[in-house]
């Protein structure tokens, strides 16, 4: 069980991956990651790619997924929300909550353009160069490049001026209540972040507008981000008077 768990979350990292690929991962034989994969598959929560001896995750996540998404309370206040500022800025509006070291993309609204338009839901992201990351890093208090190291995922490799350099900008994010990434996560993608409170003031997730830097220059990045501010406070507004 601990093998095929961690097969969905090499999947989920990598896209597709190779039966070869998974099994060096695993550190198992070659045979033993394919029976692996086949009992995966006929449950549906893995797929071959073609005829390539490629694997991806299959559709039967996405009821798994939705049905812990019904769970989480943050979701049931922001949807309306997302769809409502994706539908006006015309961008692909995401969720995300801290996970381990990484954001995980809980809710999204996507905006009219098809264009370039990315299916964030359920995926994992880092949290040194993404702006939910940056905003869900900055309320976690890791100030200095010792404690960010310990917050980042295992496995990230910063260097000490990186780390420093990350350190300055989580201050800023703070001071300011937004984040930014330009091409840091991806080539071409440009995205900014606004944090969402509970009743307490805690951060508990992150709202981001996120496009192709086409659409998406810093210019216009400037221009959406009291956007994103105010609907990342509307959403933490909503989970205000829900507990109440």
């Amino acid at each position: 069980m601990d093998r095929a768990i961690t097969l969905l979350e090499l999947l989920a990292d990598r896209g597709e991956a190779a039966v070869g690929e998974l099994a060096a991962a695993l550190a198992v034989h070659h045979s033993t990651a394919l029976r692996l994969l086949g009992a995966l598959a006929e449950h549906g929560l893995v797929e071959q790619v073609g005829d390539r001896g490629t694997y991806r995750l299959g559709f039967a996540l996405i009821p798994l997924a939705g049905r812990v998404a019904e769970r989480l309370e943050v979701t049931t206040h922001t949807h309306p929300v997302c769809e409502e500022l994706a539908a006006r800025l015309g961008e692909t509006v995401t969720i995300a909550i801290p996970d381990r070291g990484h954001a995980v993309n809980v809710d999204q609204a996507r905006g009219p353009s098809m264009v370039t338009a990315h299916n964030w839901l359920g995926r994992l992201t880092p949290l040194h160069n993404t702006s939910t990351g940056k905003v869900l890093l900055a309320a976690a208090g890791a100030a200095d490049p010792d404690a960010l190291a310990t917050a980042l995922a295992p496995g990230t490799r910063l260097s000490r001026p990186a780390l420093r350099a990350l350190a300055t900008e989580l201050a800023q994010v703070q001071a300011h209540g937004y984040a930014w990434a330009l091409e840091e996560y991806e080539p071409g993608l440009h995205a900014i972040a606004a944090p969402i409170h509970d009743p307490d003031g805690a951060v508990i997730a992150a709202l981001s507008v996120s496009g192709p830097s086409y659409r998406l220059p810093a210019e216009r990045i400037a221009e959406i981000t009291p956007d994103v501010i105010a609907a990342a406070r509307e959403i933490s507004h909503r989970i205000d008077l829900h507990r109440q």
